[in-house]
């Protein structure tokens, strides 16, 4: 059964050129009454996102933060989810982890990654959700990968096994994992 929400609007942040400014704009946000300040992830000009969210949850006291999404090919899933539980116990359970298959080819152009087909991102999408879920759920995950492993451009082994689940854990609930929407288009 489907769980109703309210409706929420919410705030895409970039950047500022001060720290004052990036705090500002997060208060800003949260007087005016906004429920969730996001922030993109890509290697275009603008704050890294992890950082950058906890610098809005240390100047807010309920706006809820989080990432709109972040790229699955740019981290491993453990350590996605390791920074993810940290942001989201120093934040009092505000995080809303968003995670997508990445679909801007500059960033990965920029990076020197492979731009993988829509087909195997999302595929490596789906296995990293897997990781990143158990891994919340303090079981022992193991997780093997065939034929591309999990976050391919970064990581080449086959066979994936996390001993130990997320640390620190919130008080209050896993963090809210979101994904992103896939469109694909043929020109």
């Amino acid at each position: 059964m489907l769980q109703s929400r309210p409706f929420r609007f919410g705030v895409v942040g970039l950047g500022a050129h001060s720290r004052a400014e990036w705090v500002t704009l997060a208060r800003k946000a949260e007087g005016l009454g906004y429920a969730v300040f996001v922030m993109p992830d890509h290697f275009q000009p603008q704050l890294a996102p992890m950082t950058a969210l906890m610098a809005v949850a240390d100047a807010t006291h309920v706006l809820r933060i989080g990432s709109f999404v972040f790229a699955n090919d740019f981290r491993h899933p453990a350590v996605l989810a390791k920074e993810a539980a940290t942001l989201d116990f120093l934040s009092d359970g505000r995080f809303e982890l968003g995670i997508g298959a990445g679909w801007a080819a500059p960033d990965y152009t920029t990076t020197g990654m492979p731009f993988d087909p829509p087909g195997t991102r999302i595929r490596r999408l789906s296995e990293a959700i897997q990781v990143v879920k158990g891994l919340f759920s303090a079981e022992l995950v193991t997780f093997v990968t065939d034929p591309a492993p999990l976050s391919a451009p970064l990581h080449g082994r086959q066979r994936e096994t996390f001993t130990h689940p997320c640390s620190p854990r919130s008080r209050h609930h896993r963090p809210h994992v979101r994904l992103a929407r896939v469109t694909v288009s043929s020109g």
